[in-house]
């Protein structure tokens, strides 16, 4: 890359870490895709510092060409917008060539959920394993880890990376109803624990207390790899296996469809939008739109139940 988009490049991922605090793979995500549109510029005479409009349009349409999907082309164009307003912001450059380009459309596709009925049948099987006596402590931990996982990520929606970082804190804070969590760009937000997920942290908490090898670990669910803590593959894995005892289909689950289980249960119960997006750590209210499916079904059936003319005819019939 040449020395002035290199230089760019940095200053803009310094900014990204230093001031709007995002984190390793968020960093390291901007950097590919920049690089990328680099290489690009560069074999059209350009570069990432200098590129105009129609250079990026037909950067854009390259990265089509190539069969990136709607999704991962918006997601290039919005690494790009963000790199040309700090160039600009900063005085690096005197326009901002991303200011014409529209945005590639979108599918809008539903998140993968599941039924209340699997989710209760996934956690009755992970309690039931996790009350089996007679189990060596290794397998006595590993088993009161994953109830407490599923317990907490359904009770709360949190995302995967913040539920398996949790500090060690958590176990031992005054007031267990409630969950401080530190979300995308170092933001906090406070989300309610059920009663079963605190029953389920501290019975897990208790176990973990007897293990001398993880008694100085930050984490709540320490691990011995580089990051400290469990990694999100080895919770997805051990669900995985969870899902199968229970008889439902692998491919159907993941933490991350728990996540989106938590949110559309609590809107089919008539919880309200705004809500849901504080829970779930949206910054912005379009990400929730999503599950604006599930409140037109229940607008729906509310006008069908509810309105008196609709009454009348349920009543002459």
């Amino acid at each position: 890359m040449a020395d002035l988009s290199l230089a760019h490049l940095e200053a803009f991922l310094e900014m990204m870490s230093a001031e709007r605090g995002a984190a390793a793979n968020t960093l390291m995500s901007y950097r590919n895709d920049l690089e990328d549109a680099h290489a690009f510029l560069s074999g059209g005479g350009a570069s990432l510092a200098s590129a105009d409009s129609n250079a990026l349009r037909f950067y854009l349409q390259d990265i089509a060409d190539r069969g990136f999907a709607a999704s991962s082309q918006a997601r290039r164009l919005s690494a790009l917008r963000q790199f040309y307003r700090f160039l600009f912001v900063e005085g690096m450059r005197e326009d901002d060539p991303t200011g014409v380009l529209d945005s590639p459309k979108k599918p809008m596709s539903l998140p993968k959920s599941l039924s209340v009925e699997h989710v209760g049948m996934l956690i009755g099987r992970a309690r039931s394993e996790a009350a089996e006596a007679g189990l060596e402590n290794d397998e006595q931990l590993g088993r009161a880890r994953l109830l407490a996982l599923i317990e907490l990520l359904y009770a709360t929606g949190i995302r995967v990376s913040e539920l398996v970082s949790l500090p060690a804190s958590v176990a031992s804070q005054d007031d267990k109803r409630f969950l401080i969590v530190r979300g995308k760009g170092n933001k906090e937000r406070l989300v309610p624990l059920s009663t079963t997920a605190r029953d389920a942290l501290a019975r897990y908490a208790a176990l973990l207390g007897r293990q001398e090898t993880t008694a100085n670990s930050p984490f709540l669910f320490p691990a011995r790899g580089a990051s400290g803590h469990l990694s999100r593959q080895v919770f997805a894995r051990e669900l995985k296996g969870l899902a199968a005892r229970c008889g439902i289909s692998a491919k159907l689950l993941s933490p991350h469809v728990l996540r989106h289980a938590f949110a559309s249960h609590l809107l089919q119960n008539g919880a309200d939008l705004r809500v849901v997006q504080e829970l779930l750590g949206h910054s912005d209210i379009s990400t929730t739109q999503i599950y604006t499916h599930i409140l037109e079904e229940r607008l729906h059936r509310l006008v069908s139940d509810k309105h008196p003319l609709a009454i009348a005819d349920k009543n002459r019939t």
